[in-house]
């Protein structure tokens, strides 16, 4: 008999129009999905829900997975509430706030020199953990489809959702724009947009845009330049959460991508920087570096005029800001906060 689904009250986040920053860019409907609002702060609660109610129906209780910070954030946190063991393979660059959340919940992490950013060594280390997830009682987690396409199938509901919550008000979606690091994301998504085509909720799909970082370009750039195959790289990206060296889901979204009319985009980590400012600062919404990358892509299209001002545009906001410290010390370096007396405090305030 399948277990009830396992939750902790993940998924039907928030779509909220901008408000400013939109506008702005001559674009009159864009949108965010804040997928900051969920359990342990991102969309990776989704898969660790699903990996989870799968695990259960199976009898197991151990979970082995490796992750930039997200994904071992939200397994470590479904597997506490559930009861299991959990062991994470942590990329190196990880922020440290994710590590810490990891083992607040009492996950085991190994930090291991190169993954991540190293095509090679992440090859090897992805190899010994399907080793590890073979043993009795254990699965390999990882939130790619390569590897977990149970989980995977959690992530499709932020397409579902999407539809329902613009049916109504905006029709058909125009332009969806996904960060990618693995490419997991942007293929669950488009997934659960083609699911709705299939029972005729829409009537066409969005054109789906991959934004990476430059010094992550393993899909984007390769999308650019016409070609069906994703490419590994040497990551050198600082946007935590998108250091993803090898291909994954790459291959798969070049071509819904392309099928959708979709484009690639790099974006400097700079840049990145500033937008996840202007995206606090200007639309009330504190998100990690990683969630910002697709509202660079977003403004870059706009300012190479491939969006239309009256198109529907959505960005997927996928993890809070909370999880990045070392991004909130960069936003907040000339900013201070000084403790003055209270005749200080009327002076400067009168």
């Amino acid at each position: 008999m399948k277990s009830a689904f396992f939750t902790l009250g993940e998924g039907n986040t928030p779509l909220i129009k901008s408000r400013r920053i939109g506008p702005d860019a001559g674009l009159d409907n864009l949108y965010f999905k804040l997928e900051t609002v969920n359990p342990t702060g991102s969309y990776k609660d989704r898969f660790a829900a699903a990996a989870m109610t799968d695990m259960l129906s199976q009898g197991k209780s151990r979970v082995v997975t490796c992750s930039s910070g997200n994904a071992g954030s939200a397994l470590a946190a479904y597997c506490a509430a559930a009861g299991m063991t959990c062991q994470v393979a942590v990329f190196i660059g990880a922020p440290e706030n994710k590590l810490k959340q990891m083992l607040a919940y009492g996950a085991t992490v190994w930090r291991i020199e190169g993954f991540g950013a190293d095509p090679q060594i992440s090859g090897r280390v992805f190899k010994y953990l399907k080793h590890l997830g073979a043993a009795a009682k254990t699965e390999l987690q990882v939130s790619s489809y390569q590897y977990s396409p149970t989980g995977m199938a959690g992530v499709e509901s932020i397409g579902k959702e999407l539809v329902e919550q613009l049916s109504e008000e905006q029709g058909i979606i125009d332009h969806l724009f996904c960060c990618a690091g693995g490419g997991g994301l942007l293929l669950a998504v488009y997934r659960g947009f083609q699911a709705a085509l299939r029972e005729q909720q829409i009537e066409r799909l969005p054109s789906f845009h991959c934004v990476q970082p430059v010094g992550n370009n393993t899909i984007a750039g390769p999308l650019r330049a016409g070609s069906d195959r994703a490419q590994t790289c040497q990551s050198t990206t600082k946007i935590g959460g998108l250091q993803v060296a090898n291909v994954l889901d790459g291959d798969d979204v070049i071509t819904a991508c392309r099928e959708t009319g979709g484009r690639g985009y790099l974006v400097e980590d700079e840049y990145v920087y500033e937008v996840q400012a202007l995206l606090a600062r200007q639309e009330g919404i504190f998100c990690e570096p990683a969630a910002a990358v697709s509202l660079a892509g977003v403004l870059q299209s706009a300012a190479e005029g491939n969006i239309k001002s009256e198109e529907t545009v959505v960005c997927v906001i996928t993890g809070s800001g909370f999880k990045d410290q070392e991004s909130v010390d960069r936003m907040l370096a000339e900013t201070t906060c000084p403790v003055i007396s209270l005749s200080e405090f009327i002076e400067q305030t009168a």
